[in-house]
């Protein structure tokens, strides 16, 4: 793992959230991009090396619905950017963490993503993302 790619932060609605982010951080959203795979509206601020990505569920039905619903808006989950994610799956497999999926997906920002179930990394939901060559 190379650096914090991102903190992915849910909120209830993006057209409130955005406004308050881009004044508390100083910086404008330099893009709002859904995912329909995942039933999600993500928009993204850039902050040093580091991202925030807010999170507003499409679907009712979605993981971000349902986080929502659940633990209400908040801290979601952390990225970590890696350089190989086929491989980097693979060693977290052997070293006992749990995946929510075992091959990476397309996710938003031009990402292949997968995540670890916070089960197996003392309670924080991880993604790991790698930049898309394709």
């Amino acid at each position: 793992m190379r650096k914090i790619e991102h903190i992915g932060i849910a909120v209830r609605n993006l057209e409130e959230a955005i406004p308050t982010y881009e004044k508390m951080l100083n910086t404008s959203c330099y893009k709002i991009e859904e995912v329909e795979s995942e039933g999600v509206k993500t928009a993204f601020f850039k902050i040093g090396e580091s991202k925030i990505e807010l999170l507003e569920a499409s679907k009712s039905d979605s993981p971000i619905a349902k986080y929502i619903e659940k633990r209400g808006a908040g801290m979601h989950h952390i990225a970590y950017d890696v350089e190989d994610i086929h491989s980097e799956i693979e060693r977290l497999e052997k070293e006992g963490f749990q995946l929510i999926q075992s091959s990476p997906k397309n996710g938003a920002d031009n990402k292949l993503i997968a995540f670890l179930h916070p089960k197996s990394t003392a309670g924080t939901l991880v993604e790991l993302c790698q930049e898309r060559t394709d």
